[in-house]
């Protein structure tokens, strides 16, 4: 039966269809000045270095590693004045960061929205918050995809890394799988960026709509409590009217419960009252499948190129196989569990694999800090500032 294409499919489409200016190339410096000059930055607040490519002879040939994975954080790692110091400092990064912030000022909102859109919004969020405004799911997503674009962007440009060569997959937490698409040429950063406005744009309209379901809180739990957190959600479901129910595993340490607002916060009190798990975030999500028709619409007219490396899926927990797939995965992630731990099991386990160096890469240090707890005798590297990015070898 054919349907009539809705404002928002049209909405949707004149949103993809716009374009970006051209940005400038920044000066080349001198790497040895500049990289210790940047070293200094702390004793001269206030100062702004531009850092950029210079090659590099001996960083350009590293050792390949056949057991390394990148990986890219979802929503929650947000944080006030995240990229600031990559802004200031490296001109690659400035160029990813003001094409972003660009392409959101040129979008009508593709649903109603409560954020305006003016030229430098972006930036402002993401370096001068507040909190408040930064988490919501239609800043916080296209803010965390482009931080972590601009850092890896860095490491290729100012130490050689080189993804096809280096890494053996890519994976990203829920959101971080546009990043992971980014970092691996299978999407443009431009498509990524409107993509995940739209995204953030439809499930903060599919909370606002589902007045009674709009609670979401993702809890830290370690593998020898699942058991229990499972009893105890059993014993709370029967406490209460309106239930909480445990909605999502997305890692081994991690536990997203979901209902009523009143069932939510009585789950999550009772949890950490009992020492079996810890509130870390509540997340502006819940019910999402009009949000997953949305995101339908939206990538219906995306080409997507086959990645450089192989993407882990986040519904599938598995190699994506073909890029025609990854359409219909994105839709599918919006709804269904995200598979992460499954994900990493199979990576780490699976001796076809037998992945065991880490690198995650994008704002905060969660789900580095996760894995160094179920994986601690594994290589895992954080870089989500200049400090960790002046430290990095390969």
């Amino acid at each position: 039966m054919a349907h009539a294409p809705s404002a928002t499919s049209a909405a949707v489409k004149k949103a993809m269809r716009l374009t970006t200016a051209p940005i400038g190339a920044a000066k080349l410096l001198s790497r040895s000045v500049l990289l210790d000059a940047a070293r200094a930055r702390q004793t001269q607040p206030g100062s702004r270095l531009y850092l950029t490519s210079v090659s590099n002879t001996s960083a350009s040939t590293p050792q390949v590693s056949n057991n390394r994975a990148i990986l890219f954080p979802g929503q929650g790692s947000q944080y006030v004045g995240m990229g600031r110091d990559l802004y200031e400092t490296y001109p690659i990064a400035r160029q990813t960061i003001d094409e972003a912030d660009a392409i959101l000022s040129s979008m009508p909102p593709s649903l109603p929205s409560p954020s305006p859109q003016e030229e430098g919004y972006l930036k402002r969020v993401m370096f001068e918050g507040p909190q408040e405004e930064l988490t919501r799911t239609e800043n916080a997503q296209p803010a965390i995809l482009t931080t972590s674009i601009a850092l890896l962007r860095v490491l290729e440009t100012e130490h050689g890394l080189d993804l096809k060569e280096h890494c053996r997959f890519a994976l990203g937490h829920s959101l971080g799988e546009y990043s992971a698409l980014v970092a691996t040429r299978a999407l443009s950063l431009a498509d990524a960026v409107r993509l995940v406005r739209i995204r953030g744009d439809a499930m903060t309209v599919a909370v606002t709509d589902k007045k009674g379901m709009t609670a979401m809180s993702a809890l830290v739990v370690r593998a020898s409590k699942l058991d229990d957190l499972v009893k105890a959600m059993h014993d709370i479901q029967t406490e209460l009217s309106s239930t909480g129910e445990i909605a999502e595993i997305a890692n081994i340490n991690s536990v997203v419960i979901s209902g009523t607002v009143k069932g939510v916060d009585h789950a999550s009190k009772t949890l950490q009252f009992r020492k079996i798990a810890a509130r870390a975030v509540d997340l502006p999500v819940s019910l999402m499948e009009p949000a997953a028709r949305v995101m339908k619409d939206a990538l219906a007219d995306i080409s997507f190129k086959q990645p450089i490396i192989p993407i882990v899926s986040n519904v599938q927990a598995q190699p994506i196989e073909s890029s025609y797939d990854i359409p219909s995965l994105l839709v599918q992630q919006v709804t269904e569990t995200v598979q992460w731990r499954q994900s990493l099991v199979n990576l780490h386990s699976q001796q076809q694999y037998n992945i065991s160096d880490y690198i995650c890469i994008g704002p905060g240090k969660v789900i580095c800090n996760l894995l160094r707890k179920e994986y601690p005798l594994d290589t895992i590297r954080s870089v989500s500032t200049v400090e960790d990015i002046l430290q990095w070898k390969l």
